[in-house]
């Protein structure tokens, strides 16, 4: 056997000095046993090749059993290793959410009535809010924080300084900025995880169906009656739910009108605009400035009780809220026969 392993030294040396790679000596001394245990089984016992060699078949047999075993083995322990270096593979389908995105809404996804699920709506929902100002601004904040994936709002104003006594989205510093460039700012930096789209033009039919259709939940945050009869009809038509609330000095209502799914619409309840003078603006009759926050706060969370399916919402009913004498009450709103906006008296 001295003779064998010799020969292999001398093999393995010179494949080093010539550079060869390890698969290829090892080849070489792989075929270099295969000769001697050809030699060792073909010739005869008293053969002088068989007997320079040493050993016999058996042992021969038995050393290449063993040699393939440990080869087999340090091989394979090799490409465990290489697999446990190699970076985990990214998911081909990952969550919907950010780990950071998780934490923050951790609040709502604890909730029973939300959850994963619920978030995740609100996530994918399409929300239009319908001007920046008053009403606008605590909703417009409140959504964005909650986690509604795609905001858009349409508002054609530009910040002033009378605003900011309760426009609370807007700054100082960004007095004369279209509102809506101003919500937007505001919003992405609250929540970076939003896409806020603004739509700095006035309102009108054409403008309507075009935004109404892209959008799943409409708030309407006007603060005249032509937007208000103009948004209700659009959305009526569109099959859209409306959320919509109004406000005058110390009163608030707030209410979801949609007709497509049973609802009275807002020209069932307001079939008229008011005589001039009978219901005077914000500008005219004054206003308190936190009770924007509360009906633009109730209108955000209406939204997400809409979009998640959670809690009863104010389908059919509206809530008005007194904040002069503390009292909130709820009545209860019914269709009105021959209502030329959503066909109540057809149904």
């Amino acid at each position: 056997m001295g003779l064998v392993l010799g020969l292999a030294l001398a093999l393995w040396g010179l494949g080093a000095l010539m550079k060869v790679s390890a698969w290829v000596r090892w080849g070489m001394i792989g075929a270099l046993y295969a000769g001697v245990l050809a030699v060792q089984l073909t010739l005869p016992a008293a053969h002088p090749l068989r007997t320079a060699l040493g050993g016999t078949p058996e042992g021969w047999a038995a050393l290449g059993v063993a040699a393939g075993l440990a080869l087999a083995y340090r091989m394979g322990l090799g490409a465990l290793r290489r697999r446990a270096r190699q970076p985990a593979p990214e998911p081909t389908q990952p969550g919907p959410f950010r780990p950071a995105e998780l934490d923050r809404y951790a609040r709502h996804i604890v909730l029973r009535e939300i959850g994963g699920p619920g978030q995740r709506r609100l996530k994918q929902a399409r929300v239009l809010v319908i001007g920046a100002g008053g009403l606008g601004s605590p909703a417009l904040l409140y959504l964005g924080a909650a986690g509604v994936g795609n905001l858009g709002v349409i508002d054609d104003d530009i910040v002033s300084n009378s605003n900011l006594q309760r426009q609370v989205i807007h700054t100082d510093a960004r007095i004369g900025m279209p509102k809506v460039f101003s919500a937007a700012e505001a919003i992405a930096a609250q929540n970076p995880f939003v896409t806020v789209r603004p739509y700095n033009r006035r309102l009108d039919e054409a403008v309507a169906r075009v935004l109404f259709a892209e959008h799943d939940l409409i708030l309407d945050g006007s603060d005249n009656f032509t937007t208000r009869y103009l948004v209700n009809r659009v959305a009526a038509e569109l099959g859209k739910p409306l959320i919509a609330a109004a406000m005058s000095q110390w009163e608030g209502q707030i209410s979801l009108y949609d007709p497509a799914r049973g609802t009275p619409c807002y020209a069932c309840v307001f079939p008229q605009a008011p005589a001039p003078g009978l219901a005077p603006s914000c500008a005219e009759a004054g206003v308190l400035g936190p009770l924007p926050g509360v009906m633009g706060a109730m209108m955000a969370l209406e939204a997400v009780k809409a979009l998640t399916g959670a809690g009863e919402g104010l389908r059919g009913r509206m809530l008005i809220y007194d904040a002069l004498q503390g009292e909130t009450r709820v009545i209860g709103l019914k269709r009105r026969p021959g209502c030329a906006v959503c066909g109540a008296g057809s149904a």
